[in-house]
């Protein structure tokens, strides 16, 4: 089901009024701190998995246990997708519509927002779907977790562009952000409880990542989604930390972007010149009166490219 709204100016317009600028400047010491300014009113309960989709010019997220796949025009919704009872991660599909991890499986959208396929249920009751993201072979891979986010119970799957489904990962526990390398070669994936961004080997034939390792031990809130941007930058959002945090390969911290609600989700580069920094954020286990800005999508211009995001390849 679509439920429509009033679509905003132009994108671009509305970026240039409502995101700040700041000149970001690569370095391996710590970097002035930025201060990303709300986009829209408050717009979900749990946001989580914002990307920009190309296919349409707008972003999109998630409102993770509404359901509902969001997309942006400007600085409101454009409209509003039920896609299931929980929805975890979404990505675009290089033949159009999108590819979505819901309940207990993966769902192909045509660009209607009408089911083409889904796959068979991945695993029992108890569990969720949560975040994911693409590697440049065209592969979907979105984590699952137990709702009481039970230590190792969570696994990262794998669906392949001919619409097989593998455990590519296990032994996780709230499986979050993860994003390749420009070359495919690294892929970068938060686990959250581990307190740390790592990464891993990629295979590019196969899809397998082995060899994990820690880039970057974060401190001041707890690790969730994450960006990476072109000068290799991993911008990971502080859950519980009012913040994105930057970090270089060499576990450095270069940036910080304050954001004006406590439970920091996710983040994802787009819009003009691919430079702004867009931020969900989430009201969970919040109050009405707590917090009055959670829930909505934040943006800042940090003045360096995001690295190209990966569509689903089908």
């Amino acid at each position: 089901m679509v439920r429509q709204g009033v679509t905003a100016k132009s994108m671009a317009g509305t970026l240039k009024s409502r995101c700040k600028r700041f000149h970001f400047r690569p370095a391996t010491a710590y970097h002035r701190a930025m201060r990303a300014q709300q986009l829209t009113d408050v717009v979900t309960h749990h946001g989580e998995g914002i990307c920009w989709d190309p296919g349409v010019s707008r972003l999109r997220l998630v409102d993770v246990f509404e359901g509902d796949l969001l997309t942006l025009d400007g600085d409101r919704v454009a409209s509003r997708l039920d896609v299931g009872a929980v929805v975890g991660a979404w990505r675009p599909r290089s033949a159009g519509g999108v590819v979505v991890a819901t309940d207990d499986r993966f769902v192909l959208l045509d660009r209607a927002g009408a089911v083409e396929w889904t796959s068979p249920s991945l695993f029992g009751p108890g569990r969720r779907m949560n975040d994911g993201g693409c590697d440049r072979q065209g592969r979907f891979y979105c984590g699952s977790m137990s709702l009481d986010a039970i230590t190792g119970q969570g696994t990262l799957w794998r669906l392949d562009p001919d619409r097989t489904v593998s455990p590519a990962m296990t032994d996780l526990t709230i499986p979050n952000g993860l994003v390749w390398s420009e070359d495919g070669t690294v892929a970068f994936h938060v686990d959250t409880p581990r307190g740390t961004a790592d990464a891993l080997e990629h295979d590019a034939g196969t899809g397998r990542l082995a060899h994990r390792r820690p880039v970057a031990r974060v401190s001041g809130g707890h690790p969730d989604g994450m960006a990476l941007d072109a000068h290799e930058g991993l911008w990971v959002a502080m859950w519980g930390g009012s913040s994105v945090h930057r970090y270089s390969l060499d576990g450095d911290l270069t940036a910080v972007v304050e954001v004006g609600a406590a439970q920091v989700s996710s983040c994802a580069f787009g819009g003009p010149g691919d430079t702004h920094l867009y931020i969900t954020t989430s009201r969970q286990g919040l109050g009405d009166s707590e917090d009055p800005a959670a829930g909505a999508v934040f943006c800042v211009d940090v003045d360096v490219e995001g690295a190209p995001v990966a569509t689903y390849g089908a």
